[in-house]
Formats: structure tokens, C-alpha cells, sequence
């Protein structure tokens, strides 16, 4: 309590003379009878009281004070900091006008069926502080009696009538002036997708009428705004539909040569020459000749336009042929499609600098070249190369590891799902994906691994939130040559590896699910969810019969899947706290008794547990260190893997923006390994290995945990990142020694600086 005194001792000195620091207000409500939602209509009535007093921690104000402290003559770093990244100004009491709340109070009472209502307000003043309480005596309200039309012999009353039943207006519903403007945006909405292409919600009129009861109660009564415009009323049809496939922005020019012109379902495809075919374009539009307007559907086919991947810029515009028309009459409209492409072809070219967690540092490019369009039909291929050397920069026994890779990749997307009808997929435009791919990895003293992969799916999205991806074909083949006697004797030490890289064949299918609300700004606590599931070998199984092996390699049998989760806060000044769940989990069955290598889950680096190196945790407990100087290359992983994380955002300066953090998480296995253990040639390594890395019901104590703090360099949602983590437990030290204080603690490689390209989540 003392603290406390003295804190606000501190605040008050800074109030200037003649002010007195705001420091909120109090409503008190009095009804007449109970009213059921009074709670809400509490909270509408608070969100109108302004200004908004100084942020308070446990009684205290530290935005206020980091604030007052700033503006000193010479205020130091630290205060400037807290300041830019928490102060805030102070907010007085002459910045308070009680009677302009009173009268928001009130009209938002009457908004609410409340008529008749009163207001009043008291200021209390103790010293160099002040409040308000505002106080409402509310009558009881008025509720709606009977919703009706008042109907006419126009169409449009017809189309209005039809749509009354799915109001969410019902009897004995308070009066709201909220609700009755959504019920005229939703019947306007629907007039739009009805052909009435020139309707707007301020010519839909409410009546209340009272003068029917003595209790309260109301009629609501909707028509027509007197002196509608005739062409408001009528109903649109779309005559006719041009399209125009290779539209010039800059030129501003359409090519109208009727020699250049192609008429598919009555649709005319105008292009100087052939930009995309005609009769693949016409399946991406969702509305025909003698459509009735429909607003909504326009806006589909405007999104599947802009999907094709061809297009930089895509209007739909719509004239009115006839503008003499009147009540009774139905009017006409011409559709006008433009269509912008893209640049065809382009080649990138990236220089990159790696630096990773596991200590290997070194330069990289990668060139990538782009077709768009390449058949006339929205397709693009895109093929893309890359080279990288990297070197261990750790002392120690890794010091001289070197790594080389690279690759080469060509993908072909076509915006069609092969063999399905695009129409089918409303929202947007369903694409078709063909990959194939070369891969090999050199690192000296240990193995060459080489890969060709390959893959068929599909990737759709739904609606603005979800996005799916079925890859129904995919084969990776692997193969581990040039293994020098170093390598080897870790996979004789360790023959859980070892299965896990004789797996050279994997194929099976893969679905993704996604479903993101971050990118829609205007949300302030969205959410993002992501599911992978990974089945492999049952098409092999059924090739090969009992037989493990094809084309003379062993191929892997596997069930995965995995979960993310993540919830973000959003605040002012570009403030974020995001918190992460995930949990993944692999199955071996049939012939394989492992994950493949490439499969298995990992913990550790820039985008899991950032204060431990990557690969470097796991499973469970293990602890590679302590058991042969052969295996300090071990890549630490398991089948299990769970993680939590914590992260705060806030700016800096510019585009400079800072994070403090905290994250959690393992790998473990599952599942029976005792055929591998008879294997394992009565090596130490193995048998730690199955003891320490299984998942057990104390799963928690294995659990490893670090806090840390970053920078990152944010221009245009290109993100560079910093990020400097401690341990805060460390799983694979002694159960009564796995805490350390972080960043101060007597343990080895107590901080860990990790460089990344994106937010880690």
C-alpha cells in the first residue's frame, strides 16, 4: 500500500496547475421492470462515454508515467523506449463534456426503444483528480407488435415479400434502430441479387406506429420511399456480354475489330490476337446472356477472374441500354468485362545469406523463370534452380563440416481442376498443380543424399477464410550414397536412423486445411487453424503384394498428422500478443517401422523452440552428448511432437519492430521399437535412446522451455528477423537440474542468436 501512495504521489506532482487528471466514469441504470438484455444495452451505453481515462495496471498508471518522464529535459534511453512503445498522454478532466454523454445517452436509448428516457451526471473532484457518474432512468420499452408491407402493384413489392420471412425481426422484439438498418441492408442485398441494379437502402422506409396500443407496443410497417426513380424499381436484365481477354491499361484501348471477335454462348471474346481461348474463359464466368443482375454473382466472377494468376487487373462494368424505363417495366444492361494480363514471362534472381541454428553459415542463390499463360488457358509454368554452401562455424569436433545443396524444380499450374468442371467451385477458381523436382545434399566427412519427387493435387479456396490442398499423387525417392565410415558408424550406433534412411520409396496422399482470419485487418482477435494429414504406401502395398520392396527399394508405410493453432490480439499502435499451439503425430504400420527421415517431427530453431538449436531437442529426455563423440551429428527427432508459444509484438521505431517471447515443446516416440532394439547390436546409444526418448504419462518434466526477446525489420510485410532466446529448461540435463535462469545461468551455450526471413507464427 505504501508503494502504491508513493507511485501515485509521483503521477500527481506532474498535473499541471488548473487540471485534474481523468479518471473514468460510473453508469448506474434504472428500470422500470427487468428487461432481459440490459446488460448489453449497459455496454452500448458505457462504449459512448468519452474520453477514455489512462490505462491502469493494479491501481497504477505506468503508460501516464513513462509518458511524464519523456518529456523531461533529458529523459534517457529507457524512458524513451517505454515511452514509444507503452506511454500514453494524459487524458484531463477539461478534455470531459458530461452534457454532450448525457445527450449521446439518451439518443442511444431512444435507439434502443427507450423513449422518454432521463439522463443526469455527477463530477466528483478529490484533489488533482476527477470522475463522472452518469446516471439513466429508463422507461419500460417499446416492442414490436406486427411486421408488415405495405404493399403495391410494383414488382420490386413481390420480390420484397418473398424475402419478409427471413427476418430476424420477430414479435415481441424491443424497437432497436440497429436491427432495422440491418434488415434494410439485407433486403436491399437481396434486391441486388434479384436483378434490381439500381436499388439502395435509403429508399426502403421503417414506420413505427404506437398509436394502435396502450401498453408499449408497435407496428413496423415498410414501403417504398415516395418519388422512387422508375429505374429503382424495375428489374435488370443483362443483354449482352463482351469480354475483352488482353485489356491495355496504359493504352486505355480496346481492341474492337469485329474481325478479332469470337461469340461463345452468346458472349462476345474481343482480342487483337489470341490471349487466352475464348472457350476456357467463358467457364470462369457465373452469369449468361438473359441473367437477370445479380450482384453478388458478379463479384464471384470478378474473384475467379482475378484468381486465374493471369491477370494484374480484372473490372466488370455494366451499362444501361435503355434509361427511359418505368414502374412496370424491366430495363436492360450490358456487360463490359476488361481484362489486363500480366507481364507473360519474368525471370527473379535472389542472392541470399544463410544463417542457420545448427551453426551452418553461407551464401545461396536461387533463379526462378515464369511463363504466364503459357497455353492460352490461364496456365503458368514456373521453373526454378538453387545452389547453396554452407560451413559448420561451431568449434569442436563439427568445426570442419561443410554442406552443398541444390536443386531443380518445375511446376505447372493450371487454374481448372482436372477433370471437374470449374463451376462447380463458386468462390473462387480451383487449380490443378503438376511438380517435379531434383534434390541432392552433400555434407563432407558424412553422406550424399539425392532425391526426385513428384506430385498431382488440387488447391481450392473455399470462402475468404478457408483453403484446402489434396495432393491425391505423391512419390519421393530417395537415395544415401558416398556414407563415409564416420556416418556409418553412427548408423550402426543408431539403427533407428539408419531404418529411417532405408526407406527410399514414399507415395501416398496428402490433404491440407486452413483456416486464416489474420490477414482481414479489421479483427481484432483472430484465429488461425491448419491440419495436414499424410498417408503413405497402401498404393505400393497393393502393387507389391506381401513384398516390402519396389523397383527393388524398400518404401515407407506411414499415417501423419498435425495441427496448428493460433490466437492473436490485436490492440492499438500496432501492438500484437500471439500465442500457438501445435501437436503432430506419426504412425509406422506395415513394412516400415519408422518415419521416414524427411517425416520425422524436429524441435528447436528460429520457428520452434528458438533457444535451443535446431534439431537439438529430443526425444524426451535423450541426451546424445553423453554417449559417443561418433554421434555429435545425431539430428535429434520422433514421431510426437508438441509445442507452445508466446509472443508479444509491439513497434519501434519506423520499421522496426520488437518482440518478447517465450516458447515451450519436445519430440518424443511412440509406439513399439523392439525389433529395432534387438538390432541395435547391444549398442549404449540405442538403448538410452528408446529409454529416455519415449513418451511416458511424465511427459510434462520433459517438457523444454526458453525466453528471449527480437528485432525484426518489417517493410511491406517483408519481414527480417532477430531473435536472441535463453534457456528457461533444459530437459536432457538431470530431473533436479533441468531449470536455468535465463541469460544469466552457469550452464554452456546459455543464449542462442537465431536469423530468420517471416514471423516465426
Amino acid at each position: 500500500m505504501a508503494f502504491l501512495l508513493i507511485y501515485s504521489c509521483g503521477i500527481e506532482k506532474y498535473i499541471p496547475e488548473g487540471e485534474q487528471l481523468y479518471t473514468g466514469a460510473k453508469l448506474d441504470l434504472e428500470t422500470a421492470n427487468e428487461v432481459n438484455d440490459i446488460k448489453e444495452v449497459k455496454t452500448e451505453l458505457l462504449n459512448l462515454i468519452e474520453p477514455n481515462p489512462n490505462t491502469t495496471f493494479l491501481g497504477m498508471k505506468p503508460a501516464l508515467f513513462f509518458h511524464y518522464k519523456a518529456q523531461r529535459r533529458k529523459p534517457g534511453f529507457i524512458y524513451k523506449f517505454l515511452n514509444k512503445s507503452f506511454g500514453e498522454e494524459p487524458v484531463y478532466f477539461s478534455d470531459v463534456n458530461p452534457e454532450r454523454v448525457e445527450e449521446l445517452i439518451l439518443n442511444r436509448l431512444d435507439n434502443n426503444g427507450f423513449f422518454y428516457s432521463r439522463s443526469d451526471s455527477e463530477t466528483r473532484i478529490t484533489g488533482k483528480f476527477a470522475s463522472v457518474n452518469y446516471s439513466a432512468k429508463l422507461p419500460e420499452p417499446y416492442l414490436l407488435e406486427n411486421y408488415k408491407l405495405e404493399t403495391d402493384s410494383l414488382p420490386i413489392y413481390k420480390e420484397i415479400e418473398k424475402m419478409l420471412p427471413e427476418t430476424a425481426l420477430v414479435q415481441g422484439d424491443r424497437f432497436d434502430l440497429d436491427l432495422l438498418k440491418i434488415e434494410r441492408a439485407r433486403l436491399n442485398h437481396g434486391l441486388k441479387q434479384r436483378g434490381y441494379y439500381n436499388s439502395q437502402e435509403d429508399l426502403l422506409i421503417f414506420e413505427a406506429d404506437t398509436n394502435q396500443y396502450k401498453n408499449r407496443k408497435f407496428d413496423l410497417f415498410l414501403r417504398l420511399k415516395k418519388d422512387v426513380p422508375g429505374r429503382a424499381s424495375i428489374p435488370y436484365t443483362i443483354d449482352s456480354i463482351t469480354v475483352y481477354p488482353n485489356y491495355s491499361i496504359e493504352g486505355d484501348t480496346l481492341p474492337l475489330a469485329q474481325k478479332n471477335s469470337t461469340q461463345i454462348d452468346g458472349i462476345d471474346f474481343i482480342q487483337d490476337k489470341l490471349y487466352f481461348k475464348p472457350e476456357l474463359l467463358e467457364s470462369y464466368l457465373l452469369f449468361n446472356k438473359g441473367d437477370l443482375y445479380d450482384a453478388n454473382t458478379s463479384k464471384l466472377t470478378s474473384n475467379r477472374l482475378s484468381a486465374l494468376g493471369s491477370y494484374k487487373f480484372v473490372n466488370i462494368q455494366y451499362t444501361e441500354l435503355d434509361t427511359t424505363a418505368t414502374d412496370g417495366d424491366s430495363g436492360s444492361l450490358a456487360a463490359s468485362i476488361y481484362l489486363a494480363p500480366l507481364t507473360k514471362r519474368s525471370i527473379r534472381a535472389e542472392l541470399q545469406a544463410v544463417s542457420k541454428s545448427n551453426g551452418f553459415t553461407g551464401p545461396g542463390i536461387l533463379l526462378t523463370y515464369s511463363n504466364r499463360n503459357v497455353f492460352n488457358g490461364g496456365e503458368t509454368f514456373s521453373l526454378s534452380t538453387n545452389f547453396s554452401y554452407e560451413s559448420q562455424l561451431s568449434s569442436g569436433n563439427n568445426s570442419s563440416l561443410s554442406s552443398i545443396a541444390g536443386g531443380i524444380k518445375g511446376d505447372l499450374i493450371i487454374p481448372r481442376s482436372i477433370p471437374f468442371s470449374p463451376s462447380r467451385f463458386k468462390y473462387a477458381v480451383p487449380k490443378t498443380k503438376i511438380s517435379l523436382g531434383l534434390d541432392f545434399l552433400q555434407r563432407s566427412q558424412l553422406f550424399t543424399l539425392s532425391s526426385i519427387n513428384t506430385s498431382f493435387g488440387y488447391t481450392w479456396k473455399e470462402n475468404q477464410y478457408v483453403f484446402h490442398q489434396l495432393d491425391p499423387i505423391s512419390i519421393n525417392y530417395s537415395k544415401l550414397s558416398n556414407v563415409t565410415d564416420q556416418f556409418q558408424t553412427i548408423l550402426d550406433d543408431n539403427p533407428f536412423l539408419r531404418r529411417s534412411f532405408d526407406q527410399r520409396f514414399i507415395a501416398g496422399l496428402m490433404y491440407g486445411f486452413t483456416y486464416d482470419e489474420v490477414s482481414n485487418l479489421g479483427k481484432e482477435y483472430p484465429i488461425y487453424f491448419a491440419t495436414n494429414f499424410d498417408l503413405a504406401g497402401n498404393m505400393f502395398s497393393l502393387v507389391s503384394g506381401s513384398s516390402e520392396t519396389i523397383f527393388g527399394a524398400e518404401f515407407a508405410q506411414y499415417a501423419k498428422v498435425d495441427a496448428d493453432l493460433r490466437f492473436y490480439m490485436r490492440w492499438e499502435k500496432e501492438r500484437t500478443l500471439v500465442s500457438r499451439l501445435y501437436a503432430g503425430w506419426g504412425v509406422p504400420y506395415g513394412n516400415s517401422q519408422t518415419l521416414p527421415f524427411v517425416k520425422q517431427f524436429f524441435s528447436g530453431g528460429p520457428y520452434s523452440v528458438r533457444a535451443f538449436n535446431i534439431r537439438s531437442l529430443g526425444p524426451g529426455n535423450f541426451n546424445a552428448e553423453t554417449e559417443n563423440s561418433s554421434t555429435d551429428y545425431f539430428d535429434r527427432s520422433g514421431n510426437l511432437k508438441l509445442e507452445a508459444n508466446v509472443e508479444y509484438r509491439f513497434p519501434l521505431i519506423s520499421y522496426l519492430k520488437g518482440a518478447f517471447f517465450i516458447d515451450a515443446g519436445n519430440v518424443w516416440l511412440t509406439g513399439d521399437y523392439s525389433d529395432i532394439e534387438d538390432d541395435q547390436q547391444n549398442s549404449n546409444f540405442s538403448q538410452t535412446l528408446f529409454t529416455d526418448g519415449k513418451f511416458e504419462k511424465d511427459w510434462l518434466k520433459e517438457i523444454a522451455a526458453g525466453v528471449g526477446f527480437g528485432l525484426r525489420l518489417d517493410i511491406q510485410n517483408f519481414v527480417i528477423r532477430l531473435d536472441l532466446a535463453s534457456p528457461l529448461r533444459i530437459p536432457y540435463l538431470p530431473e533436479n537440474n533441468r531449470w536455468n535462469v535465463p541469460f544469466f545461468g552457469d550452464i554452456d551455450n546459455n543464449m542462442t542468436l537465431n536469423f530468420a526471413i517471416g514471423y516465426p507464427f
